[in-house]
């Protein structure tokens, strides 16, 4: 068996167990990610991982469960849950870990171990394209305190968490899915600011951004002892996790298998790959595999060193002391779970929501999406407000640019940050032109919308979020 395996966390393709990772899983591969891709629907998700406990009973299985902009359980029909900004702008603990605790009980269904989440990122740049609302905001202290409530949350479904992006990523303004992102403080404001939540939110592991912090060095934090040891300092025993490997922020400039080895000897525990629609999830995991081995074999990496990380990645299975049919809820579950989850997501959605001007809708909504079509965190981004409209009955059609729209319609405009992408800018500005009176339906944060008469601000793209919009659109008098 390879003791490479032991720190090694692929995804893969599809919604059942390729033959590769089960040969893996057998030979103590630490565990899996899981996607969209592979999740569709609670139902599959369960037949996979039950699948993959099949293959190793102790595999944990972990996956992008932020609720809100990024959920990987509910990409399809969107979160549940309103997201971290929407919890932050109501600011109530007890509220935050009982919409944890519910989220953690569908993700415990699904049989999933671990959630990648909460992200602990303070929003101190209102302009940063990728944390936006997927941080509870821009208060360290909030932050924390909220981050802490959201850990003790998925704790008490049995989930375990994994606190993001650390140092911190809420300061920069290049997302690393696609760039290298630079995170310009000094070490005070480090310290205060950017680390003090992991500190607060006590996680059961950390994941480590890729930015580069100048103060601290001049490599990704990701690459960098300074990281891990900072993580360590901070008193966090368990594993530390590298964001995935496969992205732009560290493929531009290294081969994935130098940037594993490199992360491990930094002090990583648990490696991500890649997304595996991003690149061959099979072909990336045989590079990374072969490029540890190497560097165990020329005495680069130690493996006491990496059976120490072994350790550490264990402790994220859930519940390893009980029986193994004690450690997931039934698939019976699930509905009690859905029906939890829908009620308090409407309730803190509706709560968070903030709006100025006329933002009655009394004729046929037209919608004009000035977004990209396309968020590297979230994935493929739908039109949240469509699907809300039509459960309200409203047939709401979508609007072009430029199109003029019938007597007695509302042009509706949805954004997500025009503050700091052109393409959206001009889009907005595009419709804005042709329909001055349009109500713009802001999904980023607050700080970020556009100064334009009409507007509500969501906090959000969940489907949550846009049903207590589309509600607030025809109860207002």
């Amino acid at each position: 068996m390879s003791i490479a395996h032991a720190v090694l966390m692929p995804g893969f393709s599809g919604t059942s167990l390729p033959a590769w990772v089960a040969r893996a899983l057998a030979e103590n591969l630490a565990g899996v990610i899981l996607f969209a891709e592979n999740v569709p629907d609670i139902e599959t998700a369960r037949h996979l991982t039950d699948e993959i406990r099949a293959a190793r009973p102790d595999a944990v299985v972990a996956s992008d469960e932020e609720g809100g902009d990024v959920s990987r359980l509910e990409a399809a029909t969107g979160s549940s849950i309103p997201g971290n900004a929407a919890l932050g702008i109501l600011d109530d603990e007890g509220t935050t870990r009982r919409v944890a605790a519910a989220y953690g009980r569908l993700i415990a269904v699904a049989g999933i171990d671990v959630a990648l989440g909460p992200v602990l990122d303070v929003a101190s740049e209102p302009l940063n394209p990728v944390v936006g609302v997927r941080s509870f905001g821009a208060d360290a202290a909030l932050v924390g305190r909220h981050g802490r409530a959201f850990v003790e949350g998925l704790r008490e479904a049995g989930v375990a968490s994994v606190g993001k992006h650390f140092p911190g990523h809420g300061a920069t303004n290049i997302d690393s899915h696609v760039g290298l992102p630079t995170l310009t403080a000094d070490q005070q404001t480090l310290r205060d600011r950017d680390e003090q939540p992991f500190l607060d939110a006590g996680p059961d592991g950390v994941m480590v951004a890729h930015v580069v912090v100048p103060e601290r060095g001049p490599d990704p934090a990701t690459l960098s002892r300074w990281a891990y040891q900072g993580a360590r300092d901070l008193g966090h025993p368990g594993p530390l996790v590298t964001d995935a490997l496969g992205m732009r922020a560290i493929t531009q400039s290294l081969e994935l298998g130098e940037a594993c080895v490199r992360a491990l000897a930094a002090g990583a525990d648990l490696l991500l790959l890649d997304a595996p629609h991003q690149s061959s999830a099979e072909a990336d995991f045989y590079r990374a595999r072969t490029a540890i081995e190497q560097a165990v074999g020329s005495g680069r990496l130690s493996e006491s060193a990496l059976r120490e990380s072994a350790r550490r990645n264990a402790t994220l299975r859930r519940k390893p002391e009980d029986p193994l049919p004690a450690r997931w809820p039934g698939i019976e579950c699930a509905e009690a779970a859905r029906a939890e989850l829908a009620l308090l997501g409407s309730r803190v959605a509706s709560a968070s929501l903030r709006s100025h001007g006329d933002v009655r809708v009394t004729g046929a909504p037209v919608v004009f999406d000035a977004r990209r079509g396309v968020n590297y965190a979230s994935g493929n981004l739908g039109n949240p407000l469509l699907p809300a409209f039509a459960a309200e009955g409203i047939e709401a059609t979508p609007g072009s640019a430029g199109a003029e729209i019938g007597d007695g319609s509302r042009a509706i405009v949805l954004t997500r940050n025009p503050l700091s992408d052109p393409q959206e800018a001009r889009a907005l500005a595009g419709v804005l032109a042709v329909h001055p009176g349009a109500l713009v339906v802001h999904g980023g944060v607050m700080s970020a919308a556009p100064e334009v008469k009409n507007l509500i601000a969501m906090h959000g793209i969940g489907a949550v979020n846009a049903a207590a919009a589309v509600n607030l659109m025809g109860s207002s008098g």
